[in-house]
């Protein structure tokens, strides 16, 4: 891979400068970081009260102020070259960017001389589904353009936090598939639930199949509302073929997420859900309305019977046929809640009156599948490279099933990685006896537990992780509306962040966090936090997917 240095100053500059001088001497190092977040965290909240009140004009001066910020640029530029998961994975130009200085140019370019541009054409690369033999489409931006999604995310995201339903969590800060779950839990939980029966939902390639005229309509006058066309028909190259596209969003670009979410807002409405406006319950769902939970293209409707999640479905079916969006028929059912059903890789099912949300048996053997996956590739390798391999895997699983009810999972998943870890050992000493092995690979190498099966390495002393050392910790459910761009909000954000469960890891893995002076790249208390103090311990954030 190369650095885009040269790559960036071979683009013709156009257009006057914007938002101040030139940075000429911008030294990347000594970027006041907290100071540039602080003055997007601003102009953001600003944007959202705006939109919130309903002044659009005000909105639209705002977004455009957004757009021209030297501190949203330095924090675009931030983000896809160090925090995002594809900074290293080129576009069609095959160009990434590494170095400090190249990250500096790139701003400076981005701030001053992008204006007119015309976005390239996405790489389309294909990834495998989890649990099946299918693969997933992605497209890849270049460089500059996924810099320049991050501006205008910027600039739009807060509008529509302002204005997204409340039940939708999929790719929204502050919110995640464990609040999808607990809005679950909390409609379906108790003795006598009053919404039973679910509309478990599937839509068809929805990514791909988005309106765009529908898409556009949604975004009203912003202000980059061209840019966003643009990069919406630039087209995808697989190998070696350019294909127009002309309808969907690729996912892979920084800002497809967001305009996914802005094509389904509405869904809600359209299912039939009604809220109490005033009053106590202010907030809450109508008493026999179906409560609608989405997380990006999937969704469940929990509805009060049968015939009500018939309904819902009709309904939905007319809303999303505008968009572009029909129902994967196969995959789409109507159950009742003591039948079951999976969503975001958890199962949710009532027994006898008791509602338990577990991880889902396609989960457990998905994760069974790959961890003797991982353990045949690694024959041949030394124990420190196992558990450099392993304990990621460990300790980003423990921490996304950790919210529910997942201790007998754990404990098989020990047993299934303890079997699988003597295979190992056998393999590579054949002619050893058992106990020669049990003394070489297996002891009390976690000294604040007793247990003298642990897996590790008698040279570094390091040793595998188990499933069953992560405590389970109910997940606080973000409440109602509530955005991190609401000014009025932030106490109830900071408090959430103070209270939130601390990570899997052990008090020895913590100390050792604590002097690498680690940086969270996420907000503190998610899934992503965990999996990157995870992958910055195993030295492998470099290579992982975020």
């Amino acid at each position: 891979m190369t650095d885009t240095a040269g790559a960036v100053s071979t683009i013709p500059p156009t257009v006057a400068t914007v938002n101040g001088p030139e940075d000429e001497d911008l030294d990347w190092a000594s970027i006041d970081w907290h100071r540039v977040e602080e003055d997007v965290r601003r102009l953001r909240q600003r944007i959202f009260t705006a939109s919130q009140a309903g002044d659009r004009k005000k909105v639209r001066n705002l977004q455009k102020l957004m757009l021209r910020s030297r501190s949203n640029t330095l924090l675009s530029v931030r983000r896809v070259t160090e925090i995002n998961a594809g900074r290293a994975t080129a576009g069609v130009d095959g160009k990434v960017v590494l170095l400090s200085q190249s990250k500096a140019e790139l701003a400076d370019w981005v701030q001053h001389r992008a204006r007119p541009w015309t976005p390239k054409p996405v790489k389309r690369v294909f990834i495998p589904k989890p649990g099946t033999t299918k693969k997933r489409g992605l497209g890849i931006p270049v460089i500059i353009d996924r810099c320049l999604q991050a501006v205008a995310l910027g600039a739009l995201e807060p509008e529509w936090e302002a204005r997204f339903e409340p039940k939708s969590y999929g790719f929204r800060p502050g919110r995640g598939c464990h609040d999808a779950i607990g809005a679950i839990y909390s409609t379906l939980n108790g003795k006598n639930p009053q919404r039973v029966w679910v509309l478990d939902a599937d839509l068809t390639a929805a990514f791909d199949h988005i309106n765009h005229e529908r898409l556009m309509t949604a975004l009203g006058t912003f202000p980059a509302r061209g840019l966003v066309r643009q990069w919406l028909k630039a087209g995808a190259v697989d190998r070696g073929r350019l294909a127009p596209t002309e309808a969907g969003t690729p996912q892979g670009g920084v800002i497809s997420p967001l305009l996914f979410n802005v094509a389904l807002h509405g869904m809600e409405e359209a299912a039939g859900v009604r809220y109490y406006t005033t009053g106590r319950d202010a907030g809450s769902a109508q008493s026999g309305s179906p409560v609608l939970v989405r997380y990006a293209d999937d969704f469940v409707a929990m509805c009060t019977s049968r015939e009500q999640a018939e309904q819902v479905k009709e309904r939905l079916s007319a809303w999303l046929a505008p968009r572009g969006l029909v129902f994967h028929e196969d995959k789409t059912r109507i159950v009742h809640a003591d039948s079951g059903f999976d969503f975001l890789g958890f199962n949710v099912r009532r027994y006898h009156g008791k509602l338990l949300i577990k991880p889902s048996a396609a989960a457990q053997r998905r994760i069974r599948e790959r961890l003797s996956a991982e353990m045949l590739a690694l024959r041949g390798a030394n124990a420190g490279a196992v558990l450099k391999r392993i304990n990621p895997i460990v300790r980003g699983w423990s921490a996304y099933y950790r919210t529910v009810v997942s201790s007998e999972v754990f404990t098989a998943l020990d047993n299934h990685m303890w079997t699988l870890a003597y295979k190992w050992a056998k393999h590579s000493h054949p002619n050893k006896p058992k106990h020669w092995i049990s003394d070489k690979y297996f002891g009390r190498f976690n000294k604040a537990r007793q247990d003298r099966w642990v897996f590790g390495d008698r040279d570094s002393g390091a040793y595998l992780l188990k499933f069953s050392w992560t405590k389970i910790a109910r997940h606080q459910l973000v409440k109602g509306r509530a955005s991190p761009d609401d000014p009025a909000l932030a106490s109830y954000w900071a408090q959430r962040r103070r209270k939130g469960p601390p990570p899997p890891v052990d008090r020895m893995t913590m100390r050792l966090l604590q002097a690498q002076q680690g940086r969270l790249r996420f907000p503190p208390n998610s899934g992503q936090v965990f999996k990157q103090l995870s992958l910055r311990l195993s030295g492998t954030a470099r290579n992982t997917q975020d």
